[in-house]
């Protein structure tokens, strides 16, 4: 009973570190939808491991029905997850999610396909899902990464790394200390970033054809001076 209750413990107080919109407890408690998802998911899950799975889905599909946040009652979650704006996120039945994880609304933790077995990814400690992202497949997020707003991750991500674009890259890996507290709608665009270094490519190319029809005007308007003649 008493691990219970520092579990419901930590799971509010993660709030508190997290959205500094929290006031207080009772509010965390009662206008939550993050925390009460997570609440219905701790009590499935425990009911799925007692091989009461229909009991376990009809909780989970009640506390979606509440949230808006889906949670398959055999994924596995640590302590102080943190939901935040939790409308539209998606847990799969396999995923595995570790200690002091963010998530923000609209991400999705999902498969690929029908197949059986592990099918939906693992969620190491201290990693930021960012809004909007999908994260599909069996294979692991490392800790300390953080997964840029809108991205489709399809490929393992090494410990310390930024993911972004679509599909995922890796653009930050090792080095460089990972800031759980990044606003995570200013990660780096690969794709942008890439856009800006063609206009610049085009830019000098521009300049490069002007020079050369100023360099060759005098010699065309000579010969035709001659022709004339």
């Amino acid at each position: 009973m008493k691990r219970i209750f520092k579990t419901l413990l930590n799971d509010i107080d993660v709030v508190f570190e997290q959205d500094p919109a929290a006031r207080s407890r009772l509010e965390v408690i009662f206008t939550y939808s993050g925390v009460h998802a997570i609440w219905a998911h701790r009590l499935a899950h425990w009911l799925w491991r007692k091989k009461l799975y229909f009991v376990a889905r009809f909780l989970s599909q009640v506390s979606r029905l509440i949230t808006g946040i889906e949670i398959h009652p055999g994924a596995k979650i640590g302590q102080r997850l943190f939901i935040d704006h939790g409308m539209g996120v998606v847990i799969g039945e396999t995923c595995e999610i570790g200690d002091n994880v963010t998530i923000y609304q609209g991400v999705t933790l999902g498969g690929t396909g029908k197949e059986k077995g592990k099918r939906h990814p693992t969620v190491e400690d201290h990693v930021l899902i960012a809004s909007g992202a999908k994260v599909l497949g069996s294979f692991t997020i490392g800790k300390n990464s953080r997964i840029g707003a809108g991205s489709v991750v399809l490929n393992e991500v090494p410990p310390n790394s930024t993911v972004v674009g679509i599909p995922g890259k890796v653009v930050i890996r090792d080095g460089i200390k990972v800031n759980r507290d990044l606003d995570h709608h200013l990660l780096p665009d690969p794709v942008s970033d890439k856009f800006r270094e063609l206009e610049k490519q085009l830019e000098a190319l521009q300049k490069e054809i002007e020079e050369l029809r100023k360099n060759n005007l005098p010699k065309s308007a000579s010969n035709h001076s001659v022709k004339e003649g």
